[in-house]
């Protein structure tokens, strides 16, 4: 039992994260599981991939997810477990 709590230690990631953004998040994702970088790995939350693409819609034209996450910060948006 023991080694079953030392092991999910360390499958679990620390809170604090350096944002690294992109818009290839799979590629972003397997190349840190390579590097074992996954500490350093920011994933957007899902509304902002969502919000994402109704602004594309809206405006008819491209934005980073970076740009729409800091934008959906700046206007009081947070992630539910902040």
């Amino acid at each position: 039992m023991i080694v079953l709590s030392v092991q999910r230690k360390f499958l679990t990631m620390a809170k604090k994260s350096v944002k690294l953004y992109t818009d290839n998040v799979l590629e972003a994702f397997y190349t840190a599981i390579v590097n074992n970088t996954l500490d350093k790995l920011h994933i957007p939350h899902s509304d902002v991939f969502y919000v994402r693409q109704a602004v594309e819609a809206h405006y008819g034209r491209s934005f980073t997810l970076k740009h729409v996450e800091d934008a959906m910060r700046a206007e009081g948006w947070t992630e539910r477990n902040e």
